[in-house]
């Protein structure tokens, strides 16, 4: 089954999704050599006929004349308080092998030739476009025959889409060997030109090929051949094979984001008219990803790899082959450990839940392995795992949503009880005067308190992964799922919302839990109040148990009181306790008797309310 079309079309788009790249690094030397031997004078050379070269008696006229002394080299000297600035040899685009012969002879215009001669002049103008120019070391080189290529390319790519039985059966050899020598290259290293550190796809710019204006044009032209009515994949596959197929794959990890994306359409159009390369394809992205999982963690073209995979899943037959389940469990998955996750999560998710979709049977597995690779302290990529497991909710099925909701909403009540934030895009202009909600304790930590002028004045953070956690109860089919398994769902998830009601430091949060809390009560008003009984003396076990683990400690103090070293380390000793004294008095502050009142539901749509109104009242501020 012909997977569906791509949407994006064959255009490149210059604010696409950035990365790194692999390559050879070798850098070319030849211009920085120098020629030390240029001064060396010839033993041979004719006698100088200075007088003073001539001390000697006349009998020792057969001696060897001395030349100039050899020039001193003058090493530099390195003092080991002296830094050594390490020059980077990466190069600033790909380098190819620059034709010999590049005097190009502009040929006549395609059109105004007679119908007979047509065919052979538009071999010979593809033969010329095979004729590669230098771009790096000299770009004003041969801009007259340049320009001949440019417009030799223009015309072909004109008259390859309006013009009809053109694409007869010498010209496939012809294109598929220009493409071939035009753009199957070694890539550039994928380092930072400016430290020579790793290349960082969210940090970095990308490398821009400067071949460009000739590249953009073959890609164009070989698109425009594969998508001809005229075009017959009978006859290219004799050209188009797996060699080509694996060479066109390597140039995905290009960081030119204008090159991917061609590659992105093109690859796409021969899975679509190459039913024998399908299955090839779909083992050489595998291997692709495994590399890129499991041995490098550095490729630029995963966005767009996981882009075409999203079109040719949702053409796969139903029942899902094995090795199609496979891939899903042992390759997309996987990739959700990835540290550079962000660059290609949006792709990656759309893949996952065209799956579910297709099969309904693999969510348990998917979300339980979502669990398993869950970020432990890095926020941002907490919240791409809850914006994903949101679109696998709302496509699941009940009876699936009742064997993964007791591991799904432990971890949701981990995340509510988050305390992680991020400074939000519309609170970075109180810098510029708007104001803000205040946290000013947690910027201070970060020294963002200067910023403002103000101790305490604030960027208006906001808690991120608690925050999204809680906007799943705004989800109207989430919340019938929720619903229906309250029973076992709310036992889980009231501790949390319970607790950080009254000692969460984000007002946003406080009303988020308190309309999470009021859904709770008016689906099952006897559940929740068991709840809440059951919930005040496990809070008394909690208390007991800090006090005795306090007490513990305290007579672990005592006895190495006792000890004659103890004035030793008695600095140490009171550094640390002055630590672990931060920590019992963060922990006092959360088992407080303030935690053991009932929940309040006036107090409640009463936050709710308020922090609504502060919510729109920024908003028409910022905007």
């Amino acid at each position: 089954m012909e997977a569906s079309e791509m949407s994006g079309g064959a255009g490149p788009d210059p604010s696409g999704v950035e990365g790194s790249s692999e390559g050879d690094d070798n850098l070319s030397s030849s211009s920085s050599t120098t020629n030390n031997n240029a001064s060396d004078i010839d033993a041979n050379s004719a006698p100088s006929t200075d007088p003073s070269t001539n001390n000697n008696s006349s009998s020792d006229s057969n001696k060897d004349l001395q030349g100039p002394p050899p020039t001193q080299i003058n090493k530099i000297k390195y003092s080991p308080n002296t830094p050594v600035i390490k020059k980077d040899k990466r190069q600033s685009s790909s380098r190819f092998n620059v034709s010999q012969d590049r005097e190009l002879l502009k040929l006549p215009s395609i059109r105004d030739a007679a119908p007979n001669e047509r065919e052979e002049l538009f071999l010979q103008k593809i033969r010329q476009c095979s004729v590669l120019f230098d771009f790096i070391i000299d770009p004003l080189s041969d801009l007259k025959w340049k320009e001949v290529k440019r417009a030799a390319l223009n015309e072909m790519v004109e008259y390859v889409t309006t013009q009809r039985s053109v694409i007869t059966e010498p010209v496939y050899p012809e294109v598929v060997a220009m493409f071939s020598v035009n753009l199957f290259r070694t890539l550039p290293p994928s380092t930072n030109p400016s430290a020579g550190a790793e290349f960082d796809p969210e940090e970095d710019e990308p490398t821009l090929e400067a071949a460009w204006p000739h590249l953009q044009l073959v890609y164009e032209f070989f698109l425009r051949f594969l998508e001809n009515p005229d075009f017959h994949p009978q006859t290219a596959k004799k050209y188009i094979d797996q060699k080509f197929v694996m060479q066109l794959l390597e140039l995905f990890d290009s960081e030119d984001p204008r090159e991917r994306d061609f590659l992105k359409t093109t690859l796409h159009r021969i899975y679509g008219k190459f039913l024998g390369l399908r299955a090839f394809i779909r083992k050489q992205i595998n291997n692709i990803f495994y590399r890129f999982i499991y041995e490098t963690e550095h490729h630029n073209g995963v966005a767009e790899l996981l882009e075409i995979l999203g079109s040719i899943i949702n053409g796969f037959a139903l029942p899902l082959k094995e090795e199609h389940k496979v891939f899903l469990l042992k390759v997309l998955l996987p990739l959700h450990k990835v540290k550079s996750l962000s660059v290609y999560h949006p792709q990656l998710a759309y893949c996952v839940v065209q799956f579910l979709e297709k099969d309904p049977s693999l969510t348990e597995p998917v979300i339980i392995a979502l669990l398993k690779f869950w970020p432990k302290v890095h926020s941002p990529k907490e919240v791409m795992f809850l914006n994903e497991l949101e679109e696998i909710l709302d496509v699941i099925e009940p009876n699936e949503f009742a064997k993964v909701m007791v591991p799904l909403f432990v971890q949701l009540a981990k995340c509510v009880s988050s305390p992680h934030f991020q400074v939000s895009v519309w609170g970075l202009s109180s810098v510029c005067g708007v104001s803000g909600q205040c946290v000013g304790s947690q910027l201070s930590v970060w020294g963002l308190s200067s910023v403002c002028g103000v101790s305490g004045q604030c960027v208006g953070s906001r808690c991120q992964v608690a925050e999204r956690a809680l906007y799943y109860w705004n989800n109207e089919y989430i919340l019938s799922l929720i619903s229906d398994n309250a029973h076992t769902i709310l036992p889980i998830m009231f501790p949390a919302l319970y607790k950080h009601s009254k000692t969460h430091w984000n007002k946003t949060i406080h009303g988020l839990i308190y309309n999470a809390l009021k859904l709770f009560m008016e689906m099952n008003q006897k559940l929740f109040d068991d709840c809440t009984q059951k919930y005040k003396p496990d809070r008394q076990k909690e208390k007991e148990r800090i006090r005795e683990r306090e007490d513990a400690w305290h007579s672990v103090e005592s006895r190495a009181e006792q000890n004659p070293l103890y004035s030793n380390y008695s600095d140490l000793i009171t550094q640390t306790s002055a630590q672990s004294s931060l920590l019992y008095t963060n922990t006092h502050a959360m088992l407080s008797d303030e935690l053991d009142g009932d929940f309040d539901a006036a107090e409640g749509a009463a936050a709710t309310t308020n922090i609504a109104a502060s919510s729109d009242g920024v908003s028409k501020e910022v905007g």
